[in-house]
């Protein structure tokens, strides 16, 4: 395979990225905390952003759908976070120099180079926050915007009147960064139980991602869910997986580099793949311009696949069909490092070979929609059900989520029958310990603490965030029961200086109990 035949194809190709981090900000630095923010902003939010203003630039349009969800919106727009951030780039650069100096010339020239556009990239365009980089993408229209709720929660699990709220405010939170109320979410884990398609419809939303399997593989057209007008897209696996799979895919291939394998005394990854059975000290080193020859070919094999899959479905279907490809936003640079460079070259391939590229706004509009769907409880996690949220392995912070929402919400009821302060009555005032009370609920029921649990990957310091905002819920509210408010106060306000995230999160628009349909 050699090219790829310059004709029209039936259909539509979507990439969706999701781009998504916990709260790190002010819980740790290294192995896991801040440095895991730090990185994939140098590495994917950065170099991602970049390629795609300068395909707006170049006038192309409707990109990608592109989702932030508001958690991580908030860090990239947080002052101690962006003050760490330009810190971590300039270290970047004194470690280039290092490796230089100890004798890795090339890895140092390399990264050296890096470091430095980051820098200029980060100070010209990100110093004050990430917000006015998004909108300029979004008023270009050079992506869709997708929002989500505020923590992140695996919604299935969740109380659902703590679900309709984080869903309406995380809404909320994107129109006030960007001017721009997303109409599609990429619905945390892909997690869904039936009912929920009325929270999306309460909510304004018309159309979130699924994964494939929830489809029954069937993907090649959006379906409406349930007997709502609420349209569910999947992940096309067969396309997504030639990307990336949980065992093969592009970034494993032998001449990218290896996320792996460190040089310890820089911080920096001097090799390439070189081989899957390869160990670290074995490996080839790191060469940029042999990665760049793999990239032109990889490129190549996806259009192909993509060509292949639109012409081969819309047969099947007998009419144009939809071909949606998913990923992390964080794939693209920290996880694969020439991940940017091959997104930047299939954009501009894929309408080259006579693809149709679009959002997942422009689908629905376009009428890549079929008959409905009776979506059942899915996700897109191992198993493609709730098992690495909800399995035996994390039985333990299940539970905890359950008490601690259960008594945020409690504790929230009878300040507000006990003060008239949260809303119940018309000169009702904000009160900043209801407001960290449900701050610190949401952030413990964020589901990538089952996550990192289940999946092995640092469950210490998974566990212990879930518990750690579980006693911040926990001592507020045996203060606010004691009748001690003061003290409530002070330890409202000593979390906050913590976790501040949402400084807009109002406990008065949390609904009351008796509020949801049934």
């Amino acid at each position: 395979m050699t090219s790829v035949e310059n004709n029209a194809v039936p259909g539509q190709f979507t990439l969706v990225l999701h781009s998504h981090l916990p709260w790190l900000a002010h819980h740790g630095r290294w192995p896991v905390g801040e440095e895991w923010l730090y990185q994939s902003w140098a590495s994917s939010y950065l170099p991602v952003a970049q390629v795609l203003r300068k395909l707006a630039a170049e006038g192309r349009s409707h990109l990608i759908s592109l989702g932030i969800t508001p958690v991580l919106a908030a860090q990239l727009d947080d002052p101690h976070c962006l003050a760490g951030m330009h810190h971590w780039l300039g270290n970047w650069r004194l470690r280039a120099d290092e490796a230089s100096m100890a004798g890795n010339t090339a890895l140092g020239r390399h990264e050296h180079r890096l470091a430095n556009a980051a820098l200029e990239d980060f100070e010209t365009r990100w110093r004050h926050g990430a917000s006015p980089v998004w909108r300029e993408l979004i008023d270009a229209d050079a992506i869709e915007l997708l929002g989500g709720p505020l923590s992140h929660p695996f919604q299935p699990l969740l109380d659902q009147r703590l679900r309709q709220f984080e869903l309406a405010e995380g809404l909320a939170d994107a129109r006030h960064r960007w001017g721009h109320t997303p109409a599609g979410i990429w619905a945390p884990e892909c997690g869904f139980t039936p009912g929920m398609e009325r929270d999306y419809v309460a909510a304004g939303i018309s159309h979130f991602m699924t994964d494939g399997p929830a489809l029954k593989g069937d993907t090649t057209l959006g379906r409406p869910v349930w007997d709502s007008d609420v349209v569910a897209f999947g992940r096309d696996l067969q396309v997504s997986y030639r990307v990336w799979s949980p065992k093969s895919g592009y970034p494993g291939q032998p001449y990218y580099r290896d996320f792996h394998h460190y040089d310890h005394a820089t911080g920096l990854k001097p090799a390439r793949v070189t081989g899957k059975t390869v160990d670290g000290p074995d490996k080839a080193p790191y060469d940029p311009v042999l990665a760049g020859s793999a990239v032109g070919r990889d490129v190549v094999d996806f259009v192909e696949t993509v060509r292949e899959r639109l012409i081969s479905e819309s047969a099947r279907i007998g009419r144009p069909a939809l071909v949606v490809a998913a990923f992390d936003t964080e794939l693209f640079g920290h996880w694969w490092h020439e991940g940017p460079q091959w997104l930047e070259q299939v954009l501009r391939a894929l309408p080259e070979a006579g693809i149709t590229v679009g959002t997942l706004a422009d689908a629905r509009a376009r009428g890549y929609v079929g008959e409905r769907v009776e979506l059942a409880d899915s996700s897109w996690g191992s198993g493609k059900d709730w098992r690495v949220w909800a399995g035996d392995q994390v039985n333990d912070l299940v539970e905890l989520n359950a008490e601690v929402v259960r008594l945020a919400l409690d504790t929230l009821d009878k300040m507000r029958v006990d003060a008239g302060t949260l809303g119940g009555s018309a000169g009702g005032l904000r009160n900043p310990v209801a407001d960290q009370l449900l701050r610190e609920a949401i952030l413990a029921v964020s589901s990538d603490w089952a996550f990192m649990v289940s999946k092995d990957s640092a469950a210490g310091y998974a566990r212990d965030r879930a518990h750690q905002h579980a006693h911040a819920v926990r001592e507020i509210a045996a203060s606010v029961a004691a009748g001690q408010l003061a003290k409530a106060g002070q330890l409202a306000a000593g979390w906050y200086a913590a976790d501040g995230l949402f400084p807009a999160l109002d406990a008065r628009r949390l609904g009351p109990a008796s509020e949801g349909p049934a």
